[in-house]
């Protein structure tokens, strides 16, 4: 048995409960098609101060979707610990497309990042929530850890990549319209 079967396994053994089966799958519908992420920077557009930050969040957003779940995903097609085992009662509908990397994972650090990078004490609320809602991926046996540790690279490259590669494109249009007026 490898190493991502052994911490599935005693992730189950040591935690499972009750408690911890209402929880779990509440607590990863947040991160559900970056549902959290998304409704965040939208609110943030509202704000003009802030608006910046949240374009920002959602183009990560977008390149994760590109990259992670519409390419790697599918480069990699690595089968779920669920379709593989399936002596795990999932609390959750059975996903239908492939395992690496965890798609809630990566758009949880790339918004967690982008943030972060933007408002560091935000760091404190965004990094144990985009860290909560990976560890409910291994709970709820849908991902092997190998699967949330490249979710949550590849989440925290395209984070950085967006916010320090976006503000520089930011600025350049800033800097061409207050040229023309």
């Amino acid at each position: 048995m490898n190493i991502d079967w052994e911490i599935l396994e005693q992730i189950q053994r040591s935690l499972g409960s009750t408690f911890m089966d209402i929880v779990m799958p509440k607590i990863t519908a947040l991160g559900n098609g970056g549902l959290i992420w998304i409704i965040l920077a939208l609110c943030l557009l509202i704000s003009k101060k802030h608006r910046k930050i949240g374009f920002l969040v959602l183009i990560g957003l977008l390149l994760g979707l590109i990259l992670g779940n519409g390419l790697i995903k599918n480069l990699v097609a690595r089968p779920r610990p669920c379709w593989i085992d399936s002596r795990i009662h999932l609390l959750i509908p059975n996903p239908k497309d492939y395992s690496f990397p965890s798609g809630h994972t990566q758009s949880s650090f790339i918004a967690a990042t982008i943030l972060t990078l933007y408002q560091k004490k935000w760091g404190w609320i965004v990094i144990p929530l985009a860290a909560l809602i990976s560890f409910t991926r291994l709970y709820l046996y849908v991902h092997f850890p190998s699967d949330v540790l490249g979710g949550m690279f590849i989440g925290i490259l395209i984070g950085i990549f967006t916010f320090y590669v976006g503000n520089i494109i930011l600025k350049s249009f800033e800097s061409g319209n207050q040229l023309r007026k």
